[in-house]
């Protein structure tokens, strides 16, 4: 499953920028979360702003962990890219249904890239919409089937919040339950989402 999920946060990255990741690397859960400004992890030669909310580490694990995302599995999925950068992380989430589904994986990207640069790049398939007052972007694409992704506007870009539904039976889950419970699920970690 986080296989899964890797791959498609690189498509989200090469969706927005033409270019692929860089390998995931485990993060320990021995590592303190913490939702203090840092120095960002990683900057880039753009000129953009830096990309302050660090998904892996401004979270906290309590908050996903209620929400059934495991927490002690989340993996740092980075893209440093010279003109962009996105700092990543990638959970799964065991939600068993035999025959429906074998659970969720979910990738939250933090890039410098603008909510109207993505909307440019996706605007054949996004909706405009709003978290917590938040202007974000719906984005269910049919071609990358049984993803749904919400990007949330900040002042140094964008925040991509994107679940996989892992099937448990050959093919797609159809279109319309790709998205279940993803508002509520956004309205409830946006909170943390730092500008």
């Amino acid at each position: 499953m986080a296989r899964r999920a890797i791959v498609a946060l690189a498509l989200i990255g090469e969706a927005v920028t033409g270019c692929g990741p860089s390998p995931a690397a485990e993060v320990e859960a021995s590592e303190a979360v913490t939702t203090t400004t840092r120095a960002p992890r990683i900057t880039d030669d753009s000129g953009r702003p830096p990309v302050i909310f660090d998904p892996c580490y401004d979270i906290p694990d309590e908050v996903m962990e209620a929400e059934g995302y495991d927490a002690t599995g989340k993996e740092l999925a980075d893209m440093p890219m010279g003109w962009y950068t996105f700092l990543g992380c990638t959970y799964s989430k065991e939600d068993y249904i035999p025959g429906v589904r074998r659970g969720y994986g979910l990738n939250i990207l933090a890039g410098n890239v603008s909510l109207e640069e993505e909307l440019d790049k996706n605007g054949h398939f996004a909706t405009h919409t709003s978290i917590n007052g938040r202007p974000a972007l719906l984005e269910v694409d049919s071609s990358i089937r049984d993803a749904c992704t919400y990007a949330l506007e900040t002042t140094f870009g964008v925040v991509f919040i994107t679940r996989l539904y892992n099937t448990d039976h050959p093919g797609p889950a159809p279109e319309n339950e790709w998205c279940i419970g993803m508002d509520e699920f956004v309205t409830s970690i946006e909170p943390y989402i730092q500008d």
